[in-house]
């Protein structure tokens, strides 16, 4: 008999009741209340573990008594099991009539009768109100489950049970809020970069949120509470289709598919059966649906192990990280599938584990898919950095560069900006590909661009415009000076090999250069004429820095000729003039 007393809020009564197995289940209420099974109830032990089925059930009686100090109401106590997958639980207890009146909850009642609402089963005791001659309150409760189970109960006032409840609540929105956020992040991801990995994660943390409130009883409490079998099925269909996904951004992040094509394959149809395995899970009996869902979550463990283990063997970074990220959460599914099977007692890491072990791997998790995406974007940046940069030298192609030309002509011409224009070619090129080879002289042009990139600015801009041609746009130069200088500072480098270079190769440069805003010109005559300037120019010439020369008058439009011509304008102004 448990003394229940304000001075002790939470009392833990798993180990204070008796209980009877009832094998066939076929036995009335009114038989046990009445006391013709009282000889076959024995006391109950903690941790004790009941291999029920879907005809058997679980009786047990407890005696309750208000102690001296029992300040609280005779009704603010609450009888409660803090297991949420229960199926059925029923208690029968006496009213204030003497009658005794029946509550009931579970996954398998879909309008709960009587009971205090909650994510698990919990009662009102009539403490008082429904005790006998000698202030004894019998509870008798009657649990149906279709796993094996291991019985929790306490008793706890009202007050205690708000507090209990407010932390549990919070506990379970801050998980359910940063599930949200990571969901909303994911699929923004996924939208801005292009990049699926990111949906099948938010699909991934989904079906979790779905599955933990399933495991938890909050599905069934807030949402799913009047959907027939369904919040028996639902952690087991989750589960299911949670593992098949998990197991899909797994394979996406580790990417096994460049070495073991055949594992690949076997992951992808493993988390496809996924499907399959939550519809046997929904339409078979929940004995043989646990050991199919345990089997399936096994191998899809074992499976998402082994691929990050091969990954991180492979010395991949992002393995180590998924290794690292399901470890806590393979634990804890472990564990709560062990209590389910009766391998492992019920704890409170069997039913709060999923929770803790999702806020662990969450962010482990993102953060393997951002090294993976970093990665691809490095890739594919390099992939697209081929259309538009020479492969050799990394400098802009030459179509790129003439629309780079087009752009700044079209700059100086509307806004008068200063800038200029030089080509610089690399005279002895054909020599020292001739003379060397193409390696030496594509080296050659690699000093080169090293020689070029020292004297210019982030600014400026250098293009590739032919096989030993570079061209260079200088933004902001107003004075021929300015230009001199860098050519002569660049022809000087190129005379001075390498120390311990072999052979030892100098490098000869011709420049060929205009001041945009002296001969204002569009791209394409611009880049002819300095083409054509280093063409003329001689392999021995003393003149290796040369310009464009400016024009001096522009030839005007006939419109405009028209418009300023007095004879066109005023025909009395008409002036003949004699004869020379």
């Amino acid at each position: 008999m448990t003394i229940l007393s304000a001075q002790n809020p939470l009392i833990d009564v798993t180990s204070a009741s008796t209980f009877w197995f009832d094998q066939t289940g076929d036995t009335a209420p009114d038989q046990v209340i009445a006391g013709k099974r009282a000889a076959l109830f024995a006391p109950t032990l903690a941790s004790t573990h009941y291999a029920m089925g879907p005809q058997a059930s679980l009786w047990l009686h407890y005696r309750f008594k208000g102690g001296s100090n029992l300040d609280a109401p005779h009704d603010d106590w609450l009888l409660q099991f803090p297991q949420p997958l229960l199926d059925k639980v029923t208690v029968y207890q006496r009213n204030t009539q003497g009658t005794w009146v029946t509550q009931k909850t579970g996954d398998t009642v879909s309008i709960p009768d009587g009971a205090y609402p909650g994510r698990y089963p919990k009662f009102s005791l009539l403490v008082g109100n429904g005790a006998g001659a000698d202030g004894v309150h019998d509870v008798y409760v009657r649990i149906a489950s279709s796993v094996g189970i291991t019985l929790e109960a306490n008793v706890t006032t009202h007050d205690m049970h708000s507090r209990i409840v407010q932390t549990e609540y919070l506990i379970l929105g801050l998980a359910f809020g940063a599930m949200l956020l990571v969901m909303v992040t994911c699929f923004s991801q996924s939208w801005i970069h292009r990049d699926p990995t990111y949906s099948w994660y938010a699909a991934y943390v989904f079906l979790l949120a779905l599955a933990t409130s399933a495991w938890s009883g909050l599905g069934a409490q807030t949402i799913w509470q009047s959907w027939g079998i369904w919040p028996d099925v639902a952690p087991g269909v989750l589960g299911t289709l949670t593992g098949g996904v998990a197991l899909l951004v797994v394979k996406k992040l580790c990417q096994p598919g460049a070495r073991y094509k055949r594992f690949e394959k076997f992951l992808r149809y493993l988390a496809c059966a996924s499907l399959a395995v939550g519809a046997l899970v929904f339409f078979l009996d929940r004995p043989a649906a646990v050991v199919i869902l345990s089997a399936y979550l096994g191998t899809v463990m074992v499976s998402g192990y082994f691929c990050a283990a091969l990954t991180w063997r492979n010395k991949d970074p992002v393995g180590m990280w998924v290794f690292i990220a399901f470890t806590p959460i393979v634990l804890a599914a472990s564990t709560l599938v062990g209590d389910r099977v009766g391998v492992l007692p019920t704890s409170w890491f069997s039913q709060y584990g999923v929770l803790l072990g999702s806020a662990i791997e969450i962010p482990f998790l993102l953060l393997a898919l951002n090294l993976r995406s970093k990665e691809r974007h490095s890739v594919e940046g390099r992939a697209q950095s081929l259309t538009s940069h020479d492969a050799l030298t990394g400098l802009l192609t030459a179509v790129l560069f003439q629309d780079r030309l087009r752009q700044t002509v079209s700059r100086v011409m509307r806004y008068k900006e200063p800038a200029a224009v030089v080509y610089i070619k690399l005279v002895n090129y054909g020599y020292i590909k001739k003379t060397w080879g193409v390696a030496v002289a594509e080296q050659s042009l690699l000093r080169s661009v090293m020689k070029l990139r020292r004297m210019l600015s982030d600014v400026d801009t250098v293009g590739r415009v032919d096989e030993a041609v570079f061209g260079l746009i200088l933004e902001g130069v107003t004075e021929r000076s300015a230009v001199t200088a860098l050519s002569a500072r660049l022809i000087a480098s190129g005379l001075m090999p390498l120390k311990g270079l072999k052979p030892e190769v100098i490098l000869q440069f011709h420049m060929a250069a205009v001041l945009v805003s002296e001969r204002p010109a569009n791209a394409l005559e611009t880049h002819e004429a300095l083409t054509e300037l280093l063409k003329h120019m001689g392999a021995r010439t003393r003149r290796p820095i040369r310009f464009l020369e400016p024009e001096l008058t522009r030839p005007i439009a006939l419109e405009a000729q028209s418009e300023f011509d007095p004879e066109q304008t005023d025909p009395a102004r008409r002036t003949v003039l004699p004869p020379a």
